[in-house]
C-alpha cells in the first residue's frame, strides 16, 4: 500500500473521469439511437432533462457520477485534513483505500446491475469509511 494518504484520494478522482467517459460514451449512443439531436435542444437544456428520453441504464451511469461529485467531495477534505495534521497512519490509509475501492465497486454496481439492496449496502459501508476517517480526521487536527 502506497503511504501516502492522498493516494486513494488521487485513484478516486481518476475513477470519477473515467466514469463521466462512459457516460458520456454510452449517453450519446442512446441518444443517437433515440433520435435526440443535441443541436435542436432547446436552451438550458440539462442532462436530467434526458431522463425520459434514455434507457434507465444509460441514465445509471449519469447517477452514479453525479454520486461521485457528491458525498466523495467529503472524503477529498478529510484525507487532507488528515494529511495535514500528520493523520496518515496504516489505519487510516487502509480505511481511505476501503473508500475508494467500495465507490469503485458501488460505480460498477450502479452502472450495470443496479440492484438497490446491495447498492446501499456498498454505499452504507463506504460511509462507515468515512465516518470513521473522519472522526480521526477530528481526532488529529485538535491533538
Amino acid at each position: 500500500m502506497p503511504e501516502s494518504l492522498l493516494a486513494p484520494g488521487a485513484v478516486l478522482a481518476l475513477w470519477t473521469l473515467i466514469m463521466l467517459f462512459w457516460m458520456a460514451a454510452t449517453r450519446f449512443s442512446a441518444m443517437a439511437k433515440a433520435g435526440v439531436d443535441i443541436n435542436t435542444a432547446p436552451p438550458g437544456g440539462r442532462g436530467v432533462d434526458l431522463e425520459g428520453a434514455l434507457p434507465p441504464a444509460t441514465n445509471w451511469k449519469s447517477h452514479n457520477y453525479t454520486h461521485l461529485l457528491e458525498q466523495p467531495t467529503l472524503f477529498y477534505a478529510v484525507i487532507v485534513f488528515l494529511h495535514l495534521s500528520g493523520g496518515s497512519t496504516d489505519l487510516t490509509r487502509g480505511l481511505a483505500w476501503a473508500y475508494v475501492v467500495l465507490r469503485i465497486v458501488h460505480s460498477l454496481w450502479q452502472a450495470t446491475v443496479n440492484r438497490i439492496p446491495l447498492r446501499f449496502g456498498i454505499f452504507l459501508l463506504s460511509t462507515l469509511c468515512l465516518f470513521a476517517l473522519s472522526a480521526l480526521a477530528v481526532i488529529a487536527t485538535l491533538g
